[in-house]
Parts: structure tokens; sequence; C-alpha cells
């Protein structure tokens, strides 16, 4: 059971979903606004929190962007938005939310990102795994210059930045530099710097001891020491504060690190490889990304280009993600219609990859056939190709209501 803080201002939608997430086990407490938001987490902490984009106070990232000033701790975010939000739920996933799902919602689409959301580490901002193996190079010319550069460099210990837009599959990019590294036997490890607050980065990358600060009450280990011999990930680095900044620089340049609260001085050994939607150079001429950092990180840039950039790779990353959504759905869906086909071909995919494995997940589980229909995309899509409104889907929570109360 997981204790869910939802954001809501729709009071009848609100209602739904409480009575359909406590029919699945799970506690929650229903607030409207910014405000109440803030007030309810200072009283308590959440597993979750499913927050609304627009509030009658504010939005969704005005909220997060507050926990990471106040908070050491933020537990995942899921942000329901309508989907001509999406872009900005895509900027919103930079800050370090979990995912995003549409409006309307789908039940079953809920349940499933937040069994994902609750089982990762993502809300610690770390992920220290192995690397995946399965990896589509793509046929695009892009494609190829991108594994060709990730061929050149993997074998040397030159510092990286993978520069690409959000969900382009910069993490994956950055494994797979790993794996074909001569580090390939040590840690790959992965800080999603946009999810940490300022206190917490020092002590995440750099450790702290018993009584360095105030919650601080064992010693721990940070990133660097874990990434020993291996590989350290810093993603959406330019959100680091001027304060790590500073730490982040002497540990590259002098290959050692120093505990928050601690004198002893410990060496490491660790490949650095960051990656960042934007320019790190147009923030370092704005004064907030050092200069000096910027250069010890850039000895080597890899640009990934965006899906629809390289719509010859389409098909190979369809064929991809319905295998990996079979396989942790327990489906067996062979592929997609005609008119499924056709319409992802004329989308434009603003979230990248992570929008097309995420759509492709939730039509997986949708479809009890051997084909994905269009009845199993998001309705919005559909009418964002076919350029009009269809009828409200009937698989929301609100119209299941509805139906329900029909029957009784």
């Amino acid at each position: 059971m997981a204790h869910i803080l939802i954001v809501e201002d729709d009071v009848t939608f609100t209602q739904i979903l409480q009575r359909f997430l406590q029919k699945n086990n799970h506690d929650t407490l229903a607030v409207h606004n910014l405000k109440d938001a803030q007030a309810a987490l200072k009283q308590s902490a959440y597993d979750m929190i499913l927050l609304d984009y627009r509030l009658p106070d504010g939005t969704g990232i005005e909220l997060i962007d507050k926990l990471h000033k106040e908070q050491a701790f933020i537990p995942p975010v899921i942000i329901m938005t309508s989907f001509h939000d999406i872009r900005t739920a895509v900027k919103a996933m930079r800050m370090g939310v979990y995912d995003y799902i549409t409006k309307p919602v789908n039940p079953d689409e809920l349940l499933m990102v937040m069994m994902e959301a609750l089982d990762t580490g993502k809300q610690e901002g770390v992920r220290s795994k192995p690397v995946q193996k399965s990896f589509v190079e793509g046929i695009s010319a892009s494609a190829q210059q991108l594994h060709h550069h990730i061929k050149l460099v993997a074998p040397t210990n030159m510092s990286v930045i993978i520069q690409g837009d959000s969900g382009t599959g910069k993490e994956q990019v950055a494994a797979n530099i790993h794996a074909q590294s001569k580090r390939s036997s040590g840690q790959f490890v992965a800080i999603d710097c946009g999810a940490l607050s300022v206190d917490l980065a020092s002590s995440e990358l750099f450790g702290h001891i018993k009584g360095a600060f105030t919650g601080a009450l064992q010693d721990k280990k940070g990133q660097f020491e874990a990434a020993n011999g291996g590989t350290l990930f810093l993603d959406e680095v330019g959100n680091l504060s001027y304060e790590v900044q500073v730490k982040l620089l002497r540990a590259i340049q002098e290959r050692e690190i120093q505990p928050v609260g601690c004198n002893n001085i410990i060496k490491v050994d660790v490949r650095i490889i960051t990656a960042t939607n934007d320019d790190l150079l147009n923030s370092v001429k704005a004064g907030k990304f050092r200069e000096d950092l910027y250069h010890r990180l850039n000895e080597f840039k890899i640009n990934i280009p965006s899906l629809q950039q390289r719509g010859e790779d389409l098909d190979l990353f369809i064929e991809h993600f319905i295998g990996q959504a079979n396989a942790d759905l327990g489906k067996q869906v062979a592929g997609l219609s005609k008119e499924v086909n056709d319409l992802f071909h004329a989308y434009e995919w603003p979230g990248n990859l992570r929008e097309l494995k995420n759509t492709i997940k939730r039509a997986v589980l949708l479809t009890a056939t051997d084909e994905i229909q269009l009845q199993a995309l998001p309705e919005e899509m559909v009418a964002a190709v076919q350029g009009k409104d269809l009828a409200t889907n009937d698989t929301d929570l609100k119209a299941m209501q509805a139906t329900r109360e029909k029957e009784l």
C-alpha cells in the first residue's frame, strides 16, 4: 500500500480517482491547489504525488520547483495533463518528474505507471544497475553517425557530454558507451541531477558521515565511490548548484572526493559522462555554469537527433518497444494495424523515444488482438494527426464511473 497525495482541482475527478486508488489498496489525500499541497507535504511524508499541471493558484511545475528548494527527499511525481500540454510535461521531466499521463486518465495505464514509479529507485535520483544489452542502433544517416561516435569514444577515458532533446535516450547512449569501454566490468551509476535538491546533491555525489547535517543518521557512501572503477552518468548536469559544481570540478581534476562533514580525502577513479537538454555553453555565457567545469566535461560531445529526425528508424523502435511491452505485460501483440502505422509515421513525437515507448506500452496493455488498433491510442493523438475532434474515450475514469451509475 502506498501513501499518495493527489493535487487536482477537478473535485469530481478527484473523488473518482480516490475511490479507484482506494480499491487498489492505496491510501490517498486529495488537495485542490498549490497552497494546500505545500501544507500537506510539510505535515506528512508521501510515497508518490499525482499532480495536475494546471491549478487555480499556479502550475504543478511551481510546486516541484519549490520542493527542490525546501526538501531533501522528493517522492516520485506523476504529472496528469491534457494532451496539448505534453511538451510542458516533457519539460517537467527535466526537473525530476517520473512520468506523465494524459487526460482522460485510463485506469490501467495509471496503475502501470504508478507501479513502475514505486518499484524503481527513481525517487532517490540515483540508479545503479546493470547495463541493458538491448540497444537499437538504427539505420538512418544520423543514427549511423551517432553510433560511429560512440564506438570512437567508448574505449577512451574521455569525459563526454551527451546533448539532445528530452526523451531521445541520452541515458541509453551513456550506458552503451560504458558497455563498450574498458570499464564495462565496473558499475554504471546514473544520477538524475534534476531530481536532487541543493542540499541533497553533495551528499549523493560525495557521501556524508553520521551527524553531518540534520537527518544524517548514519554514514553514507557517495555515488562517486559507488562508481569507482566504472562510469558515473550525470543526467541534467546543468541543474547542479554553483557550490556543487566547484566540488565536482575538484573531484574530476584531483580524482578525489571529501564526504560532507568529513576531513578525510578519498581517492576515486571514475569516468564522467554528462547529459543535457540545452547547450551548456549558453549556461556558461549566462553565468549559471562554470566555464572551467564545462571544458573538463566537454572533452567529447555527442549530439542525439530527435525521433522526428530519424524517421527511417521508427519501425525499428516500434518493433523493439512492442517486444519490451509484451515481455513486461505478458502479452503477444504482433504489431500495428495499417492505420496505426500510418498515424505513427505522421505524428511529430514531441516526447521522442520516451513518448513512443509509453504510447506503445499503453496500447499493448489495451490490445486484446494481434494488432494495435486506433482505439488503443490516446484519442487526442489521433485527433492531432487526423485534424478532428474525437468522442471521449469510454475507458477513462469519469466515463467508467458514469457507466457504472447507469448500470446500477
